[in-house]
């Protein structure tokens, strides 16, 4: 099950990819070399990737705890695989 939002972001969006663009985010953040307006734009950007990230992990949760309830599982959306 694909949140709305990544429906329409785009199927090539990856929990993988969200998390690497993420810690890019964090990288730039903590090196201290980036200046204030900058820092506010990126940390608006690390925000929208770390939501993403746990609408993945939350969407994956989900089809476990439906996998071992023993209930039907929708299939997985392309973007929700691992690349």
């Amino acid at each position: 099950m694909m949140s709305e939002k990544r429906a329409r972001a785009g199927a090539k969006s990856t929990f993988e990819s969200e998390l690497a663009r993420l810690e890019e985010v964090v990288n730039a953040l903590e090196s201290g070399e980036v200046p204030l307006a900058e820092l506010v734009a990126r940390y608006e950007d690390g925000m929208r990737h770390l939501k993403s990230c746990r609408e993945f992990l939350s969407d994956a949760e989900l089809r476990l705890e439906q996998l071992k309830s023993g209930g039907a599982v929708a299939p997985a959306d392309e973007s929700s695989k691992g690349g």
